[in-house]
């Protein structure tokens, strides 16, 4: 499966093989994938799980788009670590569980930078939702390469004596 995958992603690099290395075209292939598949779980968790109706916990009430995105965020928690893991990362060193830790640091930190950037940009400077949402993902996008491929799936350097 691993090679198939990776067989159908290494077909659409040659176009742009004068602005990424392989290796960063796959980055952008499996984010590309996990951001798809959160909108479009999102849709089907919405609309035809939870039937746009809100959801109670106990004495609590968590409105039906809340609860659509924590859960389709769990399932894209999901995609986008074994993506990378399997398909971007694979000379990491580190053992799995250390990097399924690291991922979800990452994750956890990008979701919270999501939430105050939005509420910075939208809310101080008067920038349109969309335009923000954009420059935020761009931003998040770049420095989540970097945090993967130093922190959570660290090639660690063989020591020499």
């Amino acid at each position: 499966m691993r090679k198939f995958a990776l067989k159908v992603i290494d077909f659409f690099y040659p176009p742009f093989r004068r602005w990424f290395s392989l290796h960063t075209f796959r980055y952008l292939a499996s984010g590309g994938i996990t951001v798809s598949t959160g909108i479009v779980g999102y849709f089907i968790i919405f609309n035809y799980i939870l039937h746009q109706q809100d959801v109670k916990i106990g004495d609590y009430l968590i409105t039906a788009h809340i609860a659509a995105l924590f859960i389709e965020s769990g399932f894209t928690f999901a995609v986008g670590f074994m993506l990378n893991k399997y398909l971007v990362f694979t000379q990491s060193t580190l053992v799995g569980r250390i990097q399924l830790f690291r991922y979800a640091t990452v994750y956890g930190t990008n979701i919270l930078l999501n939430y105050a950037l939005m509420k910075i940009l939208v809310e101080g400077f008067q920038f349109f939702p969309s335009v923000a949402k954009a420059l935020i993902t761009i931003v998040l996008a770049i420095s989540s390469y970097f945090s993967q491929k130093y922190f959570s799936f660290k090639v660690k350097k063989p020591k020499t004596p």
